[in-house]
Parts: structure tokens; C-alpha cells; sequence
């Protein structure tokens, strides 16, 4: 029954991958015609110019471009039937597979299993290659009509320079960059730069022509090497590839290559801030003004009939309220799963919970920002219950009201850290390590670390009063910042009070 079900996720996955190839062939057999007809067009308008001197040779370039055209549409044509031929086998054959697991008698079941066993052996399906036997570029067929008139008569279609290969093991992923290398299958002097491409994508393996992002394009790279900086690695992966450029034209794309980049991203969750907080999705402000209108709303519900406004507060609820919870009548109706925070929790937590691995963000205090704090939390924070005051929240809290302060905050229990108030703090969050660490975003200077248990998934989590906070997500967790931790493994010298074991 395993060996069945491995055959049937194998077939499963191999259609998915011929799926994807035939819409590349499409794609590029499609392409071969708008591409054939765009150069013939081209090459007819430049014709049209010259036409006494180039009359015998347009014939013969435009035959060539014709036989071009019709190489690579049989060849793709063919792969194309091919493919479609071998995706109706291997539909029918999976088809085959998951009516033979309801098969109740064994030796029917074995006789059909060894069966499908010899059909996959033998599909086609696993023998078809899964590259472009021609690309859907035509580029090679271009001409430049700019040469002085007495050498048109030696006019041929223009050198194209061949397609650059990337270095897939040189490439490296670190600190939110990529650093793509590649080189020319053979050396090629005429060379005058390159042209780097690439996109995001939620799929692993070769780029799918239906990708719901653009490509981007990098361009007049001059050297086999380029580093992007500043990314957001807001998706899974990122597909690239390179072409070479002569003085004349660009040569073909070299093979994609696709390259992890997941990172950490989350939002704020508007549904159960702070109503006196304004929340967008990477930043939040203080509001004083902030949900008057709702709580008048609400009073006046009360005064018509407090009676039915507690049997929509009791069926708007998940789960059963404290007394204090059920004396409240402030707060509105649950959003997002749990109760809006209220009274002088001005908080709002991330929309994204994390449970294992490890994960990193950075948060910038608006020039005026009074009072906030920034660490995590578990989900079941109360709505009255402020940020480093209970054993289900860990945060660093900065007060510049009279003075400026930072400490460390967990349970109710506060230690004054003695550093500069950063301009960006970090945040460092190791759930299997038990370990958050905050640093000054710019020079990674350790800050605070609290070593600790976590019992359940965390959610970042935030408090702020008079000013605002911004948020940068998307980031892997930095080098300096990794190579610290392995070195010290989470320095307790300026924790040391604070360490617990979480609840």
C-alpha cells in the first residue's frame, strides 16, 4: 500500500511538472511566431530603404528566417504533442492507480499494483526531457542596416553572443542580498555587458510562464558577477537568469536558476489592537481620538438594553470571560479570534504566529514616540494586561517622557539595561533555542536576551504611547547576528533576573 501511494504522489508530482512544461512549450512556440514575425517585419522595413542594393539578399535572409521558423515550431510542435500524449498516459495511468487501492481482494490488489509497477517503468512520461528542444528567440536572424552602403553586400545576420551559464553552487543568499555568478560556455571578447533578470515566486524548481509577479530587470552589468541589495524576501524563492549583449543584439537566457529566500513576514492586526492605536499594515501610531465614536455607539446600546447587548457580547466571545472581562463594557465585539485590547493596554500584536526555528525583525520608533515597547507574546494575552507585566509576554520597554530609560520587562519583574536607545532595534526570536535577543539594528550590539521556554506559538508584539512605530519584515536573521549567538550562545550577563521558564 506505501509502494502504491509513492507511485501515485510520484505520478501526481510528474504531472504537475509536464502541466507546467507544456505551457512552456506553448509559451515558446507561441513566442516563435511573434518573435519570427516581429524580425521579418523588421527586416522588410530596412529592405524597404535599400531595396536596389539588398533586392537578391532579402529573399534569401527572409527564407532563412522561414526555415528558422519552422525548425523550431516542428521541433517544439512535436515536443508538444509528445508531452500532451504522455500527460493523457500518465492521467489515465494514475487514474488506474487510485481505483486499484479500493480493491479488496489481495491477490487482485498485488496483481494490479505490479501491473502499474511495469506501466511506470515504461511510461513515457519519465522519459521525456523536460527542456525546450528550441527557444522561442529570434534574435539571431537580426540585422543592422547602420554599416556604410558598400557593405551591405556582405551583410549577414549578426553574431549573437551564446547564452551565459550561472554558477548555481558560487551563488549566495545572506543578510537580505544575492550574489549571482555566472560565466560563458566559451570566450567571447565581443561581449559588452550583461543583462540580469529575476522575479519572485511561491514555486520551487523552473520558473512557470504563469507566474502572478514580473520580471525585474538589472541592466549594463559589466563583469560575470552582481550582488542585489536591500531585499525583502517576501516570497519563498526567487527564479533568475542571465543573457550576454554584444554591440548588436542580445543572445539567449541562460537555464533559470531559483534560489531559497524565505524569511519572516508578518502584519499588524488591526482587529484586536488598541482602538486608540491606528494600525496599517507595517506601521502603527498613537491616537488619543481613536474609537470614540464605537464607545458611544456601544453606551448607547447600553442604555437601550444592557440585557442584549451581554447576550452579543457572551455570543461574540470564543471562549468563557473572566469576571473581569464580563464587567467590561467598553470593548467591542471580537474581531480576528480574540478580545481588542482595552483599558491601558495600548498594544497590538503581529498577525503571524511562530512556534519553531528562527526568526528576526527590526522596528523604528517615530522622533517623537513618548513611550512603546517590542518583543512577543502568546496569543492569550489578555486584552487588559500590558506588555512585560505577566509570565505570557517578554518585551524591552523605552521611555523618553522625561527621561530616557530602556529595561527589560517579564512578569510583572523590570532590569534597567544601562545602554543607548538604538534608532532601530532587532529582534531575534529562537524558539527552539528558548532564546530573544533585542540589538541595535545598525551595529548589533547585544542589548537584552532572555533565556526561556516557550510553551506555546509566539506573536510579536508591540506597545505604544504618544508617537509610532514602523515595521521592516522579510528579513533573514543577519550574519553578525548568527555568528554571535553561536559564539556567546546567548550572553545571560544582562539578563540575568529575568530569565524564566515561560508559562
Amino acid at each position: 500500500m506505501e509502494a502504491l501511494q509513492r507511485i501515485i504522489t510520484t505520478l501526481a508530482n510528474k504531472n504537475e511538472e509536464l502541466h507546467n512544461f507544456i505551457e512552456t512549450l506553448s509559451h515558446s512556440l507561441a513566442g516563435v511566431q511573434v518573435n519570427s514575425t516581429q524580425v521579418i517585419s523588421d527586416l522588410e522595413e530596412e529592405f524597404d530603404t535599400l531595396f536596389s542594393i539588398l533586392d537578391e539578399m532579402k529573399e534569401s535572409m527572409t527564407n532563412t528566417i522561414k526555415q528558422e521558423q519552422a525548425r523550431k515550431s516542428h521541433e517544439l510542435q512535436n515536443q508538444l504533442t509528445q508531452s500532451t500524449n504522455a500527460l493523457e498516459s500518465a492521467e489515465e495511468l494514475l487514474e488506474f492507480a487510485n481505483n486499484a487501492l479500493h480493491i479488496k481482494d489481495e491477490e487482485e490488489f498485488a496483481k494490479a499494483a505490479k501491473q502499474i509497477k511495469d506501466r511506470v517503468t515504461m511510461a513515457p512520461a519519465f522519459r521525456l526531457t523536460m527542456k525546450p528542444k528550441a527557444t522561442d528567440s529570434m534574435t539571431h536572424l537580426m540585422v543592422d542596416f547602420s554599416q556604410e552602403r558598400q557593405l551591405l553586400q556582405k551583410l549577414i545576420f549578426l553574431p549573437v553572443p551564446r547564452a551565459p551559464e550561472i554558477e548555481a553552487q558560487d551563488c549566495l543568499v545572506m543578510d537580505n542580498t544575492v550574489n549571482l555568478v555566472w560565466r560563458m560556455p566559451v570566450e567571447d571578447s565581443k561581449i559588452d555587458h550583461y543583462i540580469l533578470e529575476y522575479r519572485k515566486t511561491e514555486h520551487e524548481g523552473l520558473p512557470r510562464v504563469k507566474d502572478e509577479r514580473c520580471w525585474e530587470v538589472v541592466d549594463n552589468i559589466k563583469t560575470t558577477e552582481y550582488t542585489l541589495t536591500g531585499l525583502k524576501f517576501d516570497s519563498k524563492f526567487m527564479n533568475f537568469r542571465v543573457r550576454a549583449c554584444n554591440k548588436a543584439a542580445a543572445g539567449d537566457y541562460s537555464d533559470p536558476v531559483t534560489l531559497e529566500t524565505r524569511a519572516f513576514n508578518f502584519s499588524l492586526e488591526s482587529s484586536s489592537s488598541h482602538l486608540n492605536l491606528k494600525v496599517e499594515e507595517g506601521s502603527v501610531e498613537w491616537d488619543p481620538q481613536g474609537g470614540k465614536g464605537l464607545e458611544s455607539k456601544i453606551k448607547g446600546k447600553e442604555n437601550k438594553g444592557s440585557a442584549h447587548l451581554a447576550n452579543l457580547k457572551n455570543m461574540s466571545r470564543s471562549g468563557t470571560p473572566s469576571p473581569k472581562r464580563a464587567a467590561s463594557a467598553r470593548s467591542p465585539a471580537v474581531r480576528g479570534g480574540r478580545d481588542r485590547f482595552t483599558g491601558e493596554s495600548y498594544t497590538v500584536l503581529g498577525d503571524t504566529s511562530m512556534d519553531c526555528g528562527q526568526h528576526y525583525w527590526e522596528v523604528k520608533a517615530l522622533k517623537d514616540c513618548k513611550s512603546y515597547s517590542i518583543g512577543v507574546a502568546y496569543r492569550n494575552l489578555g486584552k487588559f494586561d500590558q506588555l512585560g507585566k505577566t509570565n505570557t509576554s517578554w518585551c524591552i520597554h523605552i521611555n523618553t517622557w522625561l527621561q530616557t530609560s530602556l529595561a527589560a520587562k517579564h512578569n510583572n519583574k523590570a532590569k534597567s539595561l544601562d545602554v543607548a536607545v538604538p534608532e532601530q532595534i532587532g529582534v531575534y526570536c529562537d524558539l527552539d533555542g528558548g532564546q530573544l535577543s533585542f540589538y541595535n539594528a545598525e551595529s548589533k550590539q547585544l542589548l537584552h536576551t532572555f533565556k526561556t521556554k516557550f510553551n506555546q506559538p509566539v506573536v510579536p508584539a508591540f506597545m505604544v504611547w504618544c508617537g509610532g512605530l514602523t515595521l521592516s519584515t522579510g528579513l533573514q536573521v543577519p550574519s553578525a547576528v548568527r555568528s554571535f549567538q553561536k559564539t556567546e550562545n546567548g550572553i545571560g550577563g544582562s539578563s540575568g533576573s529575568l530569565n524564566s521558564m515561560a508559562q
